[in-house]
């Protein structure tokens, strides 16, 4: 950093300027998108100095009426959008405009590098956050000075886009000539329609961009034009020979109207898109679209987006969250997680209630009744056009769940929403490789004789479907839900019931299937067994009292030796270790070791009671059985050596 009177000399970070220099090579064929990043910058801004106005009215001084300004001088080739907003300090300017996006800028980079000009989504300036410095895809320099409400001095941001910016201090006099607020001025590129650069100082050019791009927007979009009037009679008629004169006047280039507030009928699609890409930066369209509007003792409306795609930072502890809250238009707060469950936290949105005072603050927010019925309301209409989606498109459904199913699955702990999500939840299963199911459709698939919702929990599909404990299951056809995200070890914690069926791990507790009549054949058999290989399992309990609580035959195996399993109510070996993960205190427990009785490896190890052998090969079958399952070894050395041993031996 050098120093210059006020100035300072900054350098950009390395990837910052290689994304600069991708942006001004035109790798962006919509280069009309800056203005909309401006405007939404500003609008931003303005929302800012109105919500910070209705505690510090005094902020506003004279300057009351909030607008955002384009002007152009054709003559010098510059584009200035300006706007009397919340401005901003030295240092939020270092912050926001010194540095690009605070993250993602290596992701963005990467995917303009790999993509090819003519492919390129227009909606990755604003997925990155890096829509300010769209602005160098039409312009050779860019000037930004700022000047925050309430503070003396200014600040002027310089850069031609060349790896370096300035950072000027304006005090005395010239803070005084600057106005609260942002204004930015694009020194325009020279324009080459053939090369597909309008020219930005066209009055009508940036009228059209504005309704395209930002005609939703709650603030006017000002901008002064001029006119010619032919002298008129008293009737209106044009004088003949009368003099024509100019007029110069604002015109305001947007409706300003709430898009909430209009009929569905008369928004159209596009419409309801552009007012999501500007609420959520997402510039991926919706994948759906949802108006409400709730009358009686409390009034409000809603629009409700579900995004097409998760973000990134989706499972983020510190996510940011919720909808913005409007009161009688005026918007009182962003990312009000009060207005939605965390289990929703991927819809976007607005809020407008005509029934909260406008000075409310924060606290009075989080303690309102009518906040909480709002909130109440708001996920029990999320749930049914979710049930309505998963209904009649299905296939629209299916692609929901593969971008937010995990986060519904949250839900499933909420007491008062579970009724309602149980019936959305889908789960991959072994009754279909490709598909996944609801628990309705598996109940409708329940063989004669089940009695339960079966599942099992792991780390993959490959880990889990291979299992040893499903072998009875799979002999019985049984079908059995396959859960392999993280989040299933806390679901299952509140996933006990749904339509009157249990639904029960195949990993925990005893296995009872088939009929009465069945089960108590198989009780049999056991108990036949049980005195059979009643020494083999007291001396296995003592070689390996170290690793289980307990060795005990089961009708669970129908091809492997033995398995892991726990009992009822104990934790998954999963859920244990993601605890232990997050620095929780979890108790060390130790599970049971089920034996196979009719596995001709059981005989073999009855003729070893008593010897060192049996201690050996009884801890190498406890290894198996972990391994099985994708569990660590509790010895791995020991393992070693006794299979190498193992192999070693002559057949």
């Amino acid at each position: 950093m050098t120093t210059a009177s006020q100035a300072e000399t900054h350098s950009f970070q390395a990837e910052t300027a290689r994304l600069l220099e991708l942006m001004i090579h035109s790798l962006y064929t919509n280069k009309e998108i800056f203005l909309r990043e401006l405007i939404s910058n500003a609008s931003d801004a303005l929302d800012r100095m109105r919500f910070e106005s209705l505690t510090h009215p005094d902020l506003l001084g004279d300057d009351k009426v909030l607008q955002i300004r384009l002007e152009t001088d054709s003559e010098n080739r510059t584009l200035t959008v300006s706007d009397n907003g919340i401005g901003m300090t030295r240092e939020e300017v270092v912050q926001n405009i010194g540095t690009i996006a605070k993250s993602g800028t290596r992701e963005l980079l990467q995917k303009l590098q790999e993509s090819q000009a003519a492919d390129q989504p227009e909606g990755l300036i604003g997925q990155f956050g890096v829509g300010f410095y769209s602005t160098f895809m039409v312009a050779d320099r860019v000037t930004l000075t700022t000047r925050r409400a309430g503070e003396e001095s200014a600040t002027r941001w310089e850069s031609t886009g060349d790896g370096q910016y300035t950072l000027t201090k304006l005090e005395g006099a010239e803070a005084e000539k600057t106005s609260r607020g942002t204004r930015v001025t694009l020194h325009l590129k020279a324009a080459d329609s053939d090369g597909g650069l309008p020219d930005y100082t066209q009055s009508m050019l940036l009228a059209q961009i504005v309704k395209a791009h930002s005609d939703f927007v709650a603030y006017p979009i000002v901008q002064e034009q001029t006119r010619e009037e032919v002298e008129r009679d008293e009737k209106g008629q044009p004088v003949e020979g009368g003099k024509t004169k100019t007029i110069t006047e604002d015109v305001t280039l947007n409706s300003m109207r709430p898009i909430w507030v209009r009929p569905q009928a008369e928004v159209t699609d596009e419409e309801y898109a552009e007012f999501y890409h500007h609420i959520s930066h997402d510039w991926q369209p919706p994948a759906k679209t949802l108006s409400f509007k709730a009358e009686g003792r409390i009034e409000y409306s809603t629009l409700l987006f579900i995004p097409s795609q998760a973000p990134p930072n989706l499972h983020y502890a510190n996510q940011e969250y919720g909808l913005q809250l409007y009161v009688k238009r005026v918007l009182i707060m962003e990312n009000y997680e009060e207005l939605l469950p965390r289990y929703l936290r991927f819809m976007k949105g607005i809020v407008d209630s005509s029934d909260l005072p406008l000075n409310i603050s924060r606290q009075r927010l989080q303690e309102d009744r009518h906040i909480q019925q709002i909130r109440q309301w708001v996920a029990r209409r999320v749930l049914d056009s979710l049930a309505t989606l998963q209904q009649d498109e299905p296939q629209e459904y299916a692609q929901f769940w593969d971008q937010f199913g995990s986060v519904l699955k949250e839900g499933v702990a909420d007491h008062g929403a579970k009724e309602a999500i149980l019936p959305l939840l889908m789960f991959a299963s072994s009754a279909d490789p490709e598909k996944r199911t609801s628990l309705a459709d598996y109940i409708g698939r329940m063989v004669e004789g089940q009695e339960a919702i079966y599942y099992i929990t792991g780390d993959s599909r490959g880990l889990v479907e291979n299992a040893p404990q499903l072998e009875r299951f799979k002999a019985r056809h049984y079908e059995v839900l396959y859960l392999t995200e993280p989040v299933d070890e806390f679901m299952t914690q509140y996933l006990d019931k749904f339509d009157g069926k249990k639904v029960t791990s195949v990993t925990q507790g005893t296995v009872e299937l088939g009929s009465e009549s069945e089960r108590q054949q198989a009780e049999e058999v056991l108990k036949k067994h049980g005195e059979q290989y009643a020494e083999l399992l007291k001396s296995l309990q003592e070689v390996l009292d170290e690793y289980v609580k307990e060795v005990r035959l089961t009708s669970r195996l129908t091809e492997s030796p033995a398995c892991l399993v726990g009992d009822e109510f104990d934790l998954s070996p999963q859920l244990e270790r993601m605890l232990r993960d997050s620095g929780s205190e979890v108790p060390e427990r130790k599970r049971i070791l089920e034996l196979n009785p009719e596995h001709p490896l059981l005989e073999k190890f009855a003729g070893l009671c008593g010897s060192e052998a049996l201690a050996d090969r009884g801890f190498m079958l406890y290894c198996n059985a972990v391994l099985a399952e994708g569990g660590e070894l509790p010895d791995p050395a020991r393992f070693n050596r006794l299979l190498a041993e193992f192999m070693l031996k002559d057949d």
